[in-house]
């Protein structure tokens, strides 16, 4: 995101009128999901769908100490990896005495589905975890993807899952947390665009009031972008997940990621677009699921509360990020240069710890600039096992 810079004063009026969504027209958001059960379920197994904030260790052989792909590894989640590095979905089934494991693994062009049966039969109904990092909802070319990332889009990870599965039952827990990376490709569109049209203003290839013009286009684009998205996940909901046995039903809305470091670095005249990208997907969700038996959790809100009262959850800082970008590049070679948690590992005096001086990956919430500690995943474990009871589920 080095190419963002800050706007004029006219470009600035632009993009927050786009904020606050240009004409007249429906009013998404305003119906709510109605039916889902109130009665604790008995839950035998997790489903959970989504991307790296989801993923429990779908590329762990692109970590392999030796580089040949076979364990051991470095790390394998987005988190602060090592013996205790576990993320919010696996917190959540470990709280109801289940496993999950990842439903495919691999990276650059090769992988194995559920990997975990290979180690035991037993093992064979656990790999429900479907989450990768830089999956979208539906498009295949995820973030990542041409470096050798799976990406599969939600979309397919469902189908995956009743391929294996034939469906779904009234004894999973489904969790779908979903489209951080339609964010981050709608925002990195219009960055571009927004760059250029500056530039061009400049230049004096375009008047100040074709500037302004062109710029509340890119991002009325963005935001139709987000609310596609939207409302292809609430559909995948309906007629995948619903329609074909799925009873207890959580569907997580976004966080606002200008919240996150990565947000941080976002000059304050664009991060309000930052924003509004995640709150249109939350808005059009909760309108494509309106009246259906399913629970959305207000993730958006409940983040935002850990983040501003963070000692009240046992969170001693949340803009630092606990990865070394400097450490991690040393250790892969200078492959990778941008402290993805991915291959960050925070094992006490191994080799190839990756932590930043200083950092606790138990009480700082951010691996990376977008993916929470280990203590950041479990904060907002906690925070969804609190929703989950208060529905009556558990």
């Amino acid at each position: 995101m080095k190419m963002i810079r800050r706007w004029g004063p006219s470009l600035l009026a632009t993009v927050l009128l786009a904020a606050c969504g240009g004409g007249d027209g429906p009013v998404p958001g305003s119906g709510s999901p109605a039916g889902a059960p109130t009665t604790k379920g008995a839950f035998a197994a997790v489903v959970s769908f989504g991307d790296s904030i989801s993923d429990i260790g779908a590329y762990a052989p692109a970590t392999s100490l030796s580089g040949n792909g076979a364990a051991p590894y470095m790390g394998g989640k987005f988190t602060t990896n090592g013996a205790t590095g576990t993320v919010w979905v696996e917190n959540i089934a470990a709280s109801l005495g289940l496993a999950i494991t990842p439903a495919e693994v691999g990276f650059a062009g090769a992988s194995v589905k559920c990997p975990a049966a290979a180690v035991s039969a037993a093992l064979a109904g656990t790999c429900t975890g479907y989450g990768q990092g830089g999956s979208r909802v539906t498009d295949p070319n995820g973030i990542g993807k041409s470096g050798g990332a799976l990406t599969a889009p939600v979309v397919t990870q469902i189908t995956n899952h009743i391929t294996r599965f034939g469906g779904f039952k009234s004894s999973d827990l489904i969790l779908v947390f979903a489209g951080s990376n339609d964010v981050f490709t709608q925002f990195g569109t219009f960055v571009a665009k927004a760059t250029q049209i500056q530039t061009d203003a400049a230049q004096g290839k375009l008047s100040a009031d074709a500037a302004n013009a062109a710029l509340f286009e890119a991002q009325t684009v963005a935001q139709a972008g987000m609310k596609q998205a939207a409302l292809e996940l609430s559909g995948y909901v309906k007629t995948q997940i619903l329609a074909k046995g799925g009873k207890y039903v959580a569907v997580l809305a976004l966080i606002d990621i200008a919240g996150t470091p990565f947000g941080a670095t976002v000059p304050p005249s664009v991060k309000p677009v930052l924003t509004d990208l995640s709150r249109i997907f939350n808005l059009w969700l909760r309108d494509g699921l309106t009246d259906q038996p399913v629970q959305i959790v207000d993730t958006f809100a409940l983040v935002a509360d850990r983040l501003t009262n963070a000692s009240k959850y046992g969170i001693t800082n949340t803009t630092g990020m606990a990865c070394s970008a400097a450490k991690i590049s040393v250790l892969t070679g200078g492959k990778i240069t941008d402290g993805s948690s991915l291959f960050c590992n925070a094992t006490p005096g191994a080799p190839f710890n990756g932590l930043t001086a200083g950092a606790d990956a138990n009480t700082w919430y951010f691996a990376d600039s977008v993916h929470p500690t280990t203590g950041g995943h479990k904060v907002l474990s906690d925070a969804i096992i609190a929703q989950l009871k208060s529905y009556g589920w558990l």
